[in-house]
């Protein structure tokens, strides 16, 4: 029931899937960003980090392009996020011979062994903020996220 003299289609904020959404992933978020501090690494760092370290598991070669497709993070956000990193000798940044508009990226030994380090720990973070769902209900929320990606 739309209130009175108020824009809103919903009588009460706690039935915005929005505000839901938001309040939850800013409470995650938290957590997580508390953690990453630690190591001086910020959230969209780590993302990129963890996706470079997955995608170099699969022996793919990875370009700045591809991190922007996976993480959907935008390219302005990618591109200095990698220049940091690149500064810190996390990852590193090389001429791609195929196309040399596009650097091939990978993560330093050190890289390495941090984002190691730092996806374990957000999987405990993960674990513990998730713990309020069972099996079938981490499945459904991971389904209708999929859905709205």
């Amino acid at each position: 029931m739309k209130t009175k003299h108020l824009p809103f289609s919903i009588d009460k904020p706690e039935k915005s899937p929005g505000l839901s959404l938001w309040q939850a992933t800013t409470t995650w978020q938290r957590l997580i960003k508390k953690t990453l501090e630690e190591y001086e690494v910020s959230h969209a760092q780590f993302v990129i980090l963890a996706v470079t370290f997955w995608l170099e598991k699969q022996n793919l070669e990875i370009q700045q392009s591809i991190i922007i497709k996976w993480t959907k993070l935008d390219k302005m956000t990618v591109s200095q996020a990698l220049k940091k990193l690149s500064q810190k000798k996390i990852v590193i940044q090389k001429e791609n011979s195929n196309d040399t508009r596009a650097k091939l990226i990978s993560l330093t030994k050190t890289g390495a062994t941090l984002t190691s380090k730092l996806i374990s720990l957000v999987e405990i973070i993960d674990e513990k903020f998730f713990k309020k769902l069972n099996k079938d209900e981490k499945n459904q929320l991971l389904f209708l996220l999929q859905k709205l990606i």
